[in-house]
């Protein structure tokens, strides 16, 4: 009994990365202010004694595991693929103090929202599902993740 709720969390943060291989602009090192709606689905809280009564999750709570998990690790890297010759160029500016972030996959908009995905769904309570994520790269670009297309 009772209503799901979906809640939405807005985010920004500033990224640079290059795509390895791909044919065209984004081969080259460059960045995106990017930015990623969080949504979850839940029931609000009923017990009239919880402080968090008639929430489904604090927006407070969803932004520091967000921050967290993502923002504060990507905003302003430069995220490579660590499989690829990039790792070189990786090397040296991480040499060279710059925040370098090496993960597994081509870090395009669609693989990175993966990743957040994969992030945000173990740190979220028990009775909390993600529900979706949209990650903008421009302002006409963007990409998203569906619970109930990865099932």
């Amino acid at each position: 009994m009772g209503n799901n709720i979906r809640i939405t969390k807005q985010f920004s943060f500033e990224t640079g990365h290059a795509l390895y291989g791909y044919d065209g602009k984004c081969k080259n090192v460059h960045g995106h202010s990017y930015r990623l709606d969080v949504t979850v689905i839940g029931r609000p809280i009923s017990d009239k004694n919880n402080v968090k009564y008639g929430m489904v999750i604090d927006f407070g709570d969803l932004k520091k595991i967000v921050e967290e998990e993502i923002v504060d690790v990507f905003d302003h890297a430069t995220v490579f693929n660590k499989n690829t010759p990039h790792i070189e160029l990786a090397k040296e500016l991480d040499a060279r103090g710059h925040n370098i972030l090496l993960v597994d996959y081509q870090p395009t908009s669609e693989m990175m929202v993966i990743d957040f995905a994969q992030k945000i769904k173990p740190r979220l309570p028990a009775n909390i599902k993600l529900h979706s994520l949209k990650l903008q790269e421009t302002a006409t670009s963007f990409a998203e993740w569906f619970a109930y297309d990865n099932n």
